[in-house]
Formats: structure tokens, sequence, C-alpha cells
């Protein structure tokens, strides 16, 4: 399949990979079609998607499989009335039909609109009148038909409910007899590369959220995730720990992976998935990839890891926020697997990454790739050396990357000031050392400016991390009429140390972090909390944590 798409497929080097790789965008490139459909007809009894839940139902589907159920969903979506350009949003947690739904507006044509099941009433008016949202596919669960339902005299574009669920409302439409009584499908014209495919609604720390446009090349920009930096072949079995509303089931759990020809693997839970199941699921089902946020591996090396057998493991990506070192060389020491980290955005796709020829520095988030040219500017726009903490940047001058966003959606104002100058601007900040590796020090806007200081949240929090009564942190700026901004650590406490909370730990904490890092980052203020706040995805809101000081 590769070869489809790479004049190279297999590299020697990382200088290799850097000179030679290139992608061929084939003319109305539809990856349901052109990837999906094309295994299915080059190898149709390879697997595609194990699916498993917490109940332990386990459903295998090859590619065929897959054609057959995105052809029948596609031709039953039609039936509603929904083609090219329509905006669809999908409610579907880690059920499989969001493999089908997916695959079928891709071949239709349609805009796809993923979104989490903790979606709220205001959240969902929101977002059908930002975007347009003609029809809404979900799971048949009564909060979610609930939050629906109560803004539905507000949503002028909405026009059809699916729902995949038992609950079948006045109103809503069943998915599953709609796909088993649907006609044959006929695929509409195909689309032009350029044509809206995608569109995440991704929250910044203020204001509504952004709408990130992304065209039908989006998924060739995934190539990299898959196959070079998730490392997969066509016997791997990965799982990404993710839910289908989030960004990160595109970089994990679809477009890179079947390009690939791995197979995905799929855990549906509801709530949290206890670090103790991740390690029974990878021994159960032999998973050989797995890729996480740090936070999870953070947990995970808390656990009694000897004790199962995850000897199929043969490779773990780490991204979402940054890895502090110690969590790294911990679960290096019991596994002897290196954590391999990567970077990007939701407007992206691995933009930074530490790639199977290069040696992982811990902490870092590794080299550019080929696909972007990144860089690191001051707030002037001068571009800066080594070592030179700066905004990271990536080029358009010369065009848009494959896998750079198209737009923000009916916001040329916004989309105007992340692409300017011949630059896109991620609103990130970090450094690049001697060695051409990249250093994430924080968002621009959470960079602690104290006493005339600039301190990265991230420095302190694997200061923190280093001391055993810390199991999770996060690091935020709080107002100081004298300095400034002094800096805020919150801290999830070990079960060791949780009746230890009070004044004589937080002076231990505050003396390892100044003899750990420079003294002037030191937390002058400590709040033990029982958890912190967190996206699904697992990563840590720290907004949330600076609006309640």
């Amino acid at each position: 399949m590769l070869e489809r798409f790479l004049k190279q497929c297999d590299f020697n080097s990382y200088e290799d990979f850097m000179e030679h790789y290139q992608v061929c965008v084939p003319a109305h490139f539809n990856f349901a079609y052109d990837v999906v459909d094309a295994w299915a007809e080059e190898n149709p009894t390879k697997n595609a998607l194990l699916w498993t839940n917490e109940d332990g139902k386990e459903r295998l589907f090859t590619f065929r499989d897959l054609k057959e159920y995105s052809d029948r969903t596609a031709s039953y979506f039609q039936s509603l009335g929904i083609g090219r350009g329509d905006v669809v949003m999908l409610i579907l947690k880690r059920r499989c039909e969001w493999w089908f739904s997916m695959l079928a507006l891709h071949k239709l044509g349609a805009v796809v609109v993923p979104a989490t099941h903790l979606l709220r009433s205001h959240d969902i008016e929101y977002r059908c009148n930002a975007a347009g949202i003609k029809a809404i596919v979900a799971c048949g669960d009564s909060d979610i038909i609930a939050n629906v339902e109560a803004v539905l005299h507000c949503c002028p574009t909405l026009k059809r409910l699916v729902s995949i669920g038992e609950i079948i409302p006045e109103g809503w439409n069943d998915f599953h007899k709609g796909i088993a009584n649907a006609a044959p499908f006929v695929a509409p014209e195909r689309n032009e590369c350029s044509d809206t495919m995608l569109m995440y609604f991704t929250s910044g720390t203020t204001g509504e959220p952004k709408m990130v446009c992304h065209d039908f090349t989006y998924p060739l920009g995934h190539i990299i995730t898959g196959k070079y930096w998730h490392n997969l072949s066509e016997d791997s079995l990965h799982l990404t720990l993710s839910d289908t509303g989030w960004g990160k089931a595109a970089w994990g759990k679809l477009y890179g992976q079947w390009i690939a020809g791995a197979t995905v693997f799929v855990y549906d839970y509801e709530g949290r998935f206890p670090p103790a199941d991740i390690l029974r699921t990878i021994e159960k089902y032999r998973i050989t990839s797995f890729c996480a946020p740090p936070t999870v591996f953070r947990f995970l090396i808390k656990e009694d890891v000897a004790s199962y057998d995850i000897s199929s493991l043969r490779y773990c990506t780490v991204a979402g926020e940054a890895l502090n070192p110690s969590v790294f060389d911990e679960w290096y020491r019991l596994t002897g697997i290196r954590l391999m980290e990567g970077y990007g955005q939701t407007e992206t796709t691995l933009s930074v990454g530490t790639y199977p020829w290069c040696k992982p520095k811990p902490g870092s988030m590794g080299v550019r790739g080929p696909q972007y040219h990144v860089e690191i500017m001051d707030s002037e726009g001068k571009l800066l050396g080594a070592d030179e903490e700066g905004e990271i940047v990536i080029r358009t001058a010369v065009g848009k990357p494959l896998g750079l966003f198209k737009e923000y959606y009916c916001d040329t104002a916004l989309t105007a000031t992340a692409n300017r100058d011949g630059w896109y601007h991620t609103g990130d900040i970090a450094y690049r050392d001697r060695d051409g590796y990249f250093w994430f020090v924080g968002r621009m806007d959470d960079v602690i400016k104290s006493s005339g200081y600039r301190i990265g949240p991230f420095e302190v929090e694997s200061a923190l991390m280093k001391h055993p009564a810390v199991l999770e942190c996060a690091i935020t700026g709080v107002p100081d009429e004298i300095r400034g901004q002094v800096v805020k650590a919150t801290i999830v406490l070990t079960d060791d140390y949780r009746d230890k909370a009070g004044e004589a730990l937080v002076k231990e904490i505050q003396l390892h972090v100044k003899e750990t890092t420079a003294p002037y980052k030191y937390p002058r203020v400590v709040e033990f909390v029982d958890e912190l706040p967190k996206t699904i995805s697992g990563k840590v809101k720290h907004y949330e944590i600076r609006k309640r000081r």
C-alpha cells in the first residue's frame, strides 16, 4: 500500500529519510476508496480492526468487512439526504460504528465533525450553529440524546438524527436498521483534494473553540505518524489510547495505521481506563505497539509491571504533553522499551518526532521530519539558533505542507493571524539544541514571567516528578504584586504520602526543586489535590487550574 503513495518506503538513516521521503498525492484522493477499499481488493482477509469492550465482547473486522459496512453506511446516509459538503457530527465514543461512519462520510465527500460524548447541550448548540451541522450520529445513551434534544429548537440547520443504540426516540433514525436495509451503494462524483473533509473543534484557554478544517489530503500527512513514528508494519497490532471525539483518534486509530497495513486495536470502555487494565489488555491480546499521553505512563510505572507478560510490546510512543525524563527512565527500566516522543497539534500532523533512526533524548520532543520545515522564531520574526527560546513555527511560504490545516472555518482573521509572513505560528514555546532536538517549554500563555525570569512549566514539573511523593503535577503562574507572577504547583500525591500532606511536605518539595533545578524556579505556592482536571485523552487542563487560582 505504501508504494502507492511514496517514491521510497524504506530508509537506512535519518538523513536518508529527510532527503528522500516524498509523498505522491493522487488526484481526487479519498482515504476510504484509495486505502480501505484498495486493501479490500488487494488483501480482503487482512485484519483491519479488532474491537473489544469491558464486557468481554470482541469483533474482528477485515478490510473486506470495512468496505461492506462503509458502503452500506454511505448508502444509508445518502437516503437521509447527506451528500458532498454536508457537515455531520459523530458522537460515538469508541463504538465500531465510528469507523463505519467516518469511511462512509469520506466516500460521500461530506465533512466529518468528531465530538466527545462529554459535550453538554450548550456545547452541541454552539457546534451545530457555528459549523452548520446537518446531521448528528450518536450513541443511544440517554444523556447524549437528552443533550441533543434540549437544543433542537435552536439549531435550524440540524435536519437528521441517528442513534446507534437501543434507545431510538421519536424523531431519531435507527442506524442498524438503516444499514441493514440499505440499497446497493452508488458512489457519487469524487471529491477534490482541496475539499474540506474533517473539522475539529479545538479549545483554547479563552473564547469559544476554534474550528480546524482539514482537506482530503490530510490522511496522507499521517503516513509519517503511523509508519515512521509508531514504526508500524503489516503485522503490527496497535493501540492508541484516545476517545474518537479527539484529534488523537485520527492520529492513532485510523489513517496512518491503515496506510501502513497495521491492525487497529480498540478497547471500548466507560469512564477511565485503569492502568492495570491497560497492562492486562496488552498481555491478553499481544499488542505490539502502544501510544498514550505521558500521564498514562506516569500511572503505569506505579503498577507492578513485572507481574504482567507484556513481552509482545515492541514499540511505545508518547505525545499530547511534554514527557518527564524520570518517567522515560522508569519505563525503560521496567520494560526495556524507550518512549519515542512526538509533537503536533490539531492543526498539523506529526511535525517533530523521535524516529526509529534517532536516539531519544528523554524529555525532548525529537527532531523535525521531512514533511514540515520547523524553526524557532522570536517575537520580532527573527529565526533563532541553538538553545534560543522562541515560538515553534512551520514554513508555508512555498505552499501549505501536506497535513497542515486548511483554515479556521468562517474565521479569516484568525486564519490570517496563525498563517502570516510565510509561517504558521503554533503558539508553542520551545528551543532546539545543537543536535537539532526540540525541547518543549510551554504554550505562549503558559510561560511564567517572575521577577524578570521566564520559567517554562515543564522544567519545573520534571523536577517535581523526581520526588517520590509526586504522582502527578501541574505548574501554573499566579499573580504576585512584587514579582508579577510566582510559580504554583498543583500536586496529586502518591498513596504513601497522602496522609503526610501539610506544611512540612510543602517545604520538603520546595527544597527538592531548588536542589534539582535553578532555585528561582521553585514553586512558592503548593496545593495538594485529589486529581488534576484532564481531557478524556489524558491531557492536563492547565487553563482550568489557572482559573481557580
